[in-house]
């Protein structure tokens, strides 16, 4: 592969929602610049983006593949992002180091849960979007229906088609690109000339794409309104303009078959002429101060150093290897690098460019460009490389919260000692992905997107060396009391020898939001001031454990009020036991509670589908704080426990045909009700008692 400047490189993102065809048109692609001889095909696992095993199993991509492409003396970095729902984190990173959104939208089902999280990743960052109605050649594929689907939808968006379909479904067989007013046939490159049947339709769909055009720019409408027309490359670049104007909100339309490579040569070629270079792409960062600012155009490679790695993978046998965007700089092999983010310093040995799985070693890569280097030590996804005297960060994007999660432990005693740092390197690589020791429930906790997200997650920790069992994780549960309580507690142990003897009365009550609290009442030495401590010492050993189902003890105060001791057999070990068993008496008499996690929850499905949601919240203890519509979804927020919420996602992809999709993250404790805390704490008792 030759080497790039800034001016002849594109950086895209394919997205959209699972099955719309992004892998498929990625092999077109490659296909018309014969970068490939034949079209791969997902159904065989034998396509260039999805050539990890545990993708070609599945069927679907599992994480974001580099793919460039060379075309007309131009580099196109294509990513191509997973559509499964449970790797979001993906496609928000792949859209952050691009420059045009490329959204695939399937025409037989239009508007998808991926196509709207596309819109609003892109949004978010700025970013231009343009649209491929992909999969025209199936049954029920309509062309008008998906573009009124993307209108109803996306209001606030103008879709202006730049193709236009010659047929649908199985009579699909070209499309005309209004541009030009020419038409594409099959898999040929070659022009020919328009459908007589078309012209009408032709000249209609190109006046839109001509105002669409001019209203980017007064002077386009000036020439517009004085001769009535623009030239193909003022409308190009009125086109180009349009869609980075956040105002105008301009979405050229194209139409594709990628299986069948019809509609995939003017798309190529639109992956340039409609796409801006990045040299035009502003870049948020951190200053050397801690301040946000913008690097503004033009950015080249005399430029401050920025280069963001935005992908991270490990391989037991490769190593490491990292992806990085070259925001503002350039790069090259054999050198040292300072990663801002770390405070260290990197050598990068070989510089590569990749190709799904296949290497090719640069000497050098630009300002724009996108790369791989292996085998860094400390660089983890997230980081900046920049200048050692000028240290800036590029703003990371911000991740959703985990949503799913498994109780993992090791497998043998050989995988205790290599779960740890596997996880925290997997966890490195995934900003969507977490793991913590959970000490209320004494277990493992590995968090993710969804099932799917934390299979994957699994099976890569076991191909990197180490068996991991999963179980369904406990719900951290604590303990309570909701009243006041007095109790006393005589510790006496005689068994030869000096014995063992201590008294202690003690008063239990609420302490909410205080956490726990130990006070002496105790005057007149009925107790030495020696000895408080260590019933302290013995209280604090049943806070972790718990007194009535296991789960830590809060928001309790204890206070010691009398009590008495021997001036021979009283000592530090007896107030300690004495504590803990008056502690305990005291707790069962306090009225005990169990409180439980509740999570803020929203939910966003299909208008026609909330009657099913609020139906099935009902009956998991929800409290419904408001609902909105937004265009044709509704959005519902509520307060559930989290116990109901550990397989939600499963649940919510069957009630919504998997069009529903929700946010969750921690509010508040409350107490559990009476019926279900006498099962839990029943459910407590035989494990313990199987333990």
């Amino acid at each position: 592969m030759k080497e790039y400047t800034t001016e002849n490189l594109r950086n895209v993102a394919l997205v959209g929602h699972q099955g719309a065809g992004k892998t498929s048109l990625v092999e077109a692609l490659l296909y018309n610049t014969g970068a490939i001889n034949r079209l791969g095909r997902v159904e065989e696992g034998n396509t260039t983006s999805d050539w990890d095993e545990d993708e070609q199993a599945r069927g679907i991509s599992l994480s974001t593949s580099l793919i460039p492409i060379e075309f007309n003396d131009h580099k196109i970095n294509i990513l191509d992002t997973p559509g499964y729902t449970d790797f979001q984190g993906e496609v928000k990173n792949a859209i952050r180091v691009t420059d045009t959104a490329i959204v695939i939208v399937d025409a037989v089902s239009g508007v998808e849960v991926g196509t709207e999280l596309a819109f609003d990743y892109a949004q978010e960052y700025g970013q231009p979007i343009i649209v491929a109605l992909n999969k025209m050649d199936r049954e029920n594929a309509n062309f008008e229906n998906a573009l009124n689907s993307l209108r109803e939808n996306f209001p606030d968006y103008k879709f202006i088609p730049v193709m236009i379909p010659i047929g649908e479904e199985s009579d699909f067989k070209g499309v005309v690109n209004l541009l030009t007013q020419k038409a594409y046939y099959d898999e040929g490159k070659d022009r020919s000339d328009l459908p007589d049947d078309m012209a009408d339709a032709v000249e209609e769909a190109r006046m839109v794409l001509v105002e669409a055009a001019a209203e980017s720019d007064d002077d386009l409408i000036e020439k517009y309104f004085e001769e009535g027309d623009l030239s193909n490359e003022e409308i190009r670049d009125g086109m180009r303009s349009a869609a980075r104007n956040p105002e105008l909100k301009t979405v050229p339309v194209f139409v594709t078959s990628a299986t069948h490579n019809i509609g995939t040569v003017p798309l190529l070629e639109a992956l340039v002429a409609y796409t801006s270079p990045p040299s035009s792409r502003p870049v948020r960062i951190t200053n050397a101060d801690g301040e946000e600012t913008t690097i503004e155009p033009p950015l080249s490679d005399d430029g401050p150093l920025a280069a963001y790695v935005f992908k991270t993978t490990n391989d037991r046998y490769v190593g490491t290897l990292t992806y990085f965007r070259i925001f503002s700089g350039k790069i090259n092999a054999d050198a040292r690098y300072y990663n801002a983010t770390q405070d260290t310093e990197e050598r990068f040995g070989s510089l590569m460019v990749l190709r799904g799985k296949e290497q090719e070693n640069v000497s050098v890569l630009h300002a724009g460009d996108i790369g791989v280097v292996s085998k860094l030590s400390k660089t983890v996804t997230g980081d900046t490389f920049s200048d050692k005297n000028n240290p800036i960060q590029v703003v990371p994007p911000t991740f959703p919260d985990p949503l799913y999660m498994v109780a993992v432990s090791p497998r043998t005693q050989a995988d205790s000692a290599k779960m740890g740092p596997i996880l925290n390197d997997l966890c490195a690589a995934d900003p969507t992905l977490r793991w913590r020791q959970d000490p209320a429930v004494r277990q493992t906790i590995l968090e993710g997107m969804g099932d799917v997200h934390v299979a994957v997650a699994i099976g890569r920790a076991e191909k990197l060396g180490v068996g991991i069992d999963t179980a369904m994780p406990k719900v951290p549960y604590k303990e309570t009391i909701s009243k006041t309580y007095s109790t006393s507690y005589r510790h006496k142990k005689q068994s030869g020898g000096s014995g063992q003897f201590a008294e202690v009365h003690l008063r239990v009550e609420p302490n909410p939001g205080n956490g726990y609290e130990y006070d002496s009442e105790v005057f007149g030495g009925a107790i030495s001031s020696t000895y408080i401590p260590s019933i302290d010492k013995g209280i604090q050993g049943v806070l972790k454990e718990g007194v009535i189902a296991g789960y830590p003890v809060v928001d309790v105060k204890a206070v010691v009020f009398d009590g008495k001791e021997h001036p021979v057999d009283s000592k530090d070990i007896a107030f300690q036991i004495a504590g803990r068993e008056v502690f305990k008496e005291a707790f069962a008499g306090a009225g005990p509670i169990l409180q439980e996690p509740i999570m803020d929850v929203e939910i966003t499905v299909p208008e026609s589908m909330m009657g099913d949601v609020l139906s099935d919240l009902n009956t998991r203890r929800a409290r419904v704080q408001g609902m909105d519509t937004v265009g044709v979804k509704s959005v519902v927020r509520a307060q559930v426990p989290l116990a109901e919420m550990l397989r939600y996602g499963n649940n919510l992809r069957s009630i919504s045909g998997g069009r529903g999709i929700y946010t969750m993250k921690f509010s508040h404790y409350e107490p559990v009700p009476s019926h279900l805390q006498d099962e839990i704490i029943a459910a407590s008792k035989r494990e313990a008692e199987e333990a």
